[in-house]
């Protein structure tokens, strides 16, 4: 597995970038394919330092995220979300999928003790409504949403507004 290392606000040591790359080589088992790269991003911010890993293959997308105060607790704790994503991944195609084109060694992977039935517990159909960017956010915060769907006037196109976690606003446009 290749692995990509970034900081921001933060200086990379030897240290971490090599608990990472040994903690990252613990998932090379997993995946049949050769060629996986794995992204880590690294910030601090004052109440913490915060790891993200993506790792996208084929078939999915791994990514899971953890906020710390101590940065190697974060790194082995970001390790474990993504090892239980591919053994739930696992589980869901075995049942679901009869040619097992995976992205994983199958055999590799341990089965979930108790596996989570997906359920859709809602279906809501909406008509976008025209409106910009600023109207859709306003929108959003309105209602209490976390998203917002709309119609956006300058492109003509449907867009989704959702609020991050740190806050800020980011914005799904389709083609």
């Amino acid at each position: 597995m290749k692995v990509i290392i970034r900081g921001k606000n933060i200086n990379l040591t030897e240290g971490i970038e090599t608990k990472i790359n040994k903690k990252l080589a613990v998932l090379d088992k997993y995946f049949i394919m050769n060629d996986v790269e794995a992204k880590v991003l690294i910030r601090t911010y004052p109440v913490g330092q915060k790891i993200e890993v993506t790792i996208p293959t084929e078939y999915v997308l791994l990514r899971a995220e953890v906020v710390d105060n101590d940065l190697y607790n974060a790194i082995d704790l970001v390790i474990d979300k993504l090892e239980g994503q591919i053994r739930k991944y696992k589980t869901k195609l075995n049942r679901k999928s009869k040619d097992h084109k995976l992205a994983f060694n199958v055999a590799s992977i341990e089965p979930l003790d108790h596996e989570e039935e997906d359920v859709i517990v809602k279906t809501k159909t909406i008509h976008p409504k025209p409106m910009d960017l600023e109207e859709a956010i306003m929108q959003m915060e309105l209602i209490g949403h976390t998203f917002f769907v709309y119609k956006d006037t300058e492109t003509d196109l449907i867009s989704v507004v959702y609020k991050r976690h740190d806050g800020d606003y980011g914005l799904i446009e389709t083609e």
